[in-house]
């Protein structure tokens, strides 16, 4: 059976209010959003006028991906925090033109975990995030006290994680700018070796020089130089959100390039006021 985990420690900061018929309402600091979310395929709880009433903003797809946000409030950029043990990470949120504010909520289970294991880690320790988008993942490793490589291929988020690392007066996280496969192929013939590894790689994408990616066709080769790349008692976190992929599917490709490793797939999952869960990713753990 496939367990389900949750973040534990928004506190006030963000809540899923209610989803579904495609959408989500959420709450992000003092503003509250209503998205497309295509795994909601079922009725939400509340009434249309619930949401109208409550909801600040919502996001009006215009094509397969991109489009607008109708605000009802202030458009500039604002703050969350996230606590993490003892410490915690303050990040900035605004409005994109493909939906996202800036963060994805439900990955804070996976800094609990990340902050966790990296505070297990003795000596010298180096954690490298891949598809690292704004930070998160850098922050709470950051956070616990190892070295920490960020890689996005693009820039414009890579400079967004640089003012999250900022915000959470952190320092010292080295950026790089480049398509993630390549940039582990090149650690592979360095034969360098990182003590934790952090995977969130999209369902599709462009590099920074017009690579393709699909995830159904590049996880394999993506895992088999991250295996190359993991000590043989780091840990490492993968994350994949893609509608026609199931934690089996992920399970048998962790088999395929960690035989020797324990292995754990969960489900990433957000909770509603509404008591309602929403799926929103595979997790793997070594």
């Amino acid at each position: 059976m496939i367990e389900a985990i949750y973040p534990i420690n928004w506190a006030g900061d963000y809540e899923l209010i209610d989803s579904g018929s495609g959408m989500k309402l959420e709450k992000f600091g003092g503003q509250i959003l209503a998205r497309p979310e295509p795994q909601a395929i079922w009725n939400a709880r509340l009434s249309k006028a619930e949401w109208e009433g409550m909801q600040t903003g919502n996001f009006a797809q215009e094509g397969s991906h991109k489009g607008q946000w109708n605000l009802k409030g202030q458009s500039k950029p604002w703050f969350i925090n996230y606590k993490l043990g003892g410490d915690s990470i303050k990040m900035k949120l605004n409005f994109t033109q493909f939906k996202h504010v800036g963060i994805f909520p439900e990955q804070a289970a996976n800094w609990d975990y990340i902050y966790t294991k990296s505070k297990e880690l003795e000596g010298k320790a180096s954690v490298l995030n891949l598809f690292a988008y704004t930070g998160g993942a850098s922050l709470a490793a950051k956070s616990a006290g190892v070295d920490v490589v960020h890689v996005d291929s693009i820039k414009q988020v890579v400079s967004w994680a640089n003012e999250n690392q900022e915000y959470s007066k952190l320092k010292n996280i080295r950026w790089v700018v480049e398509d993630a496969l390549k940039f582990v192929s090149r650690e592979v013939k360095r034969e360098k070796k990182y003590q934790g590894i952090i995977l969130d790689p999209p369902a599709y994408g462009i590099g920074a020089k017009g690579e393709r990616w699909k995830l159904e066709e590049k996880l394999g080769e993506l895992l088999q130089q991250v295996a190359k790349l993991l000590s043989h008692d780091g840990f490492m976190v993968l994350n994949v959100y893609s509608l026609g992929l199931s934690p089996y599917i992920i399970q048998n490709m962790m088999t395929d390039y960690f035989s020797d490793r324990v292995v754990t797939i969960t489900e990433l999952c957000l909770k509603s006021r509404t008591q309602q869960i929403l799926p929103l990713g595979i997790v793997a753990r070594i």
